[in-house]
């Protein structure tokens, strides 16, 4: 276990309908640790993430944050849902408002911020991410630009906005859900490397991905899930030089084909 637990899932057992996609799930994040979950498709892994905030709810078993059980509801659920950020796969940006309204949304409405301190803090959030001159326009508008020959890309820096919004409540983890599975490769790129700073700034993060060169790079622990269970925790070395079980020596050499 981590020295400094900031994220603890106890016994937690999920449950859609006759689907258990959790079951007996224990796991441990400390603070400023980078955990990498992987896994086949359709195994659960993504929703560890989202029990994390309450986005989903559990049948049994315990979630703490920094030593206290999540809150089921009202003004200590939007709390915790500001201390947890979250990047999802799609991005959830709204489309009628800018880059810069996207990012500072959250802080007026659940942070209670003054409009002009919002918006100082969303500029250099957006900067740190590369995307200063990005805070005017609207999603849509993100094409980065047409060449010939070439269809417009309206999801380029989607995935670096949907960063900057989370980091903009300031919070104590940033849980990411295949941040980057809509993305072709050089916004892959993109979002990677503002997450790769992120690790190295001591960001506490959950990520779910299939990017194995950003869990080699920039992971402290991967977890294997298949099946909705947790089957192996380990260095990041350590599991992809050395898989101690036959799911992931099977799981590894079919995604390191491709």
């Amino acid at each position: 276990m981590a020295v400094d637990p900031l994220i603890e899932l106890h016994d937690v057992n999920k449950d859609y309908g006759e689907l258990h996609v959790l079951q007996d799930i224990d796991l441990t994040v400390g603070k400023g640790e980078v955990v990498v979950v992987i896994g086949p498709s359709g195994s659960g892994k993504s929703t560890p993430c989202r029990t994390i905030n309450r986005l989903e709810t559990v049948q049994s078993g315990t979630i703490l944050l920094d030593g206290q059980p999540l809150p089921g509801e009202g003004k200590a659920l939007e709390r915790l849902r500001a201390d947890v950020g979250m990047v999802f796969q799609s991005f959830n940006l709204f489309a009628h408002e800018t880059v810069l309204q996207n990012v500072s949304l959250g802080q007026i409405k659940v942070r209670g911020r003054r409009k002009e301190e919002t918006d100082r803090h969303s500029r250099r959030l957006l900067d740190r991410v590369g995307l200063a001159d990005q805070a005017p326009k609207f999603p849509a508008q993100l094409s980065g630009g047409q060449r010939p020959g070439v269809p417009p890309r309206p999801f380029r820096h989607w995935g670096s906005v949907a960063v900057a919004r989370a980091l903009a409540m300031e919070p104590k983890a940033l849980p990411a859900d295949e941040p980057t599975s809509a993305l072709d490769p050089e916004m892959i790129n993109e979002v990677l490397e503002v997450m790769r700073q992120l690790a190295r700034d001591g960001m506490t993060m959950v990520v779910v991905t299939r990017e194995m060169g950003f869990a080699r790079s920039a992971a402290n622990r991967v977890v294997f899930m298949p099946d909705g269970r947790i089957i192996e925790d380990r260095a990041p070395e350590e599991f992809f030089t050395d898989p101690h079980s036959e799911r992931a020596k099977d799981f590894l050499s079919e995604i390191l084909k491709h």
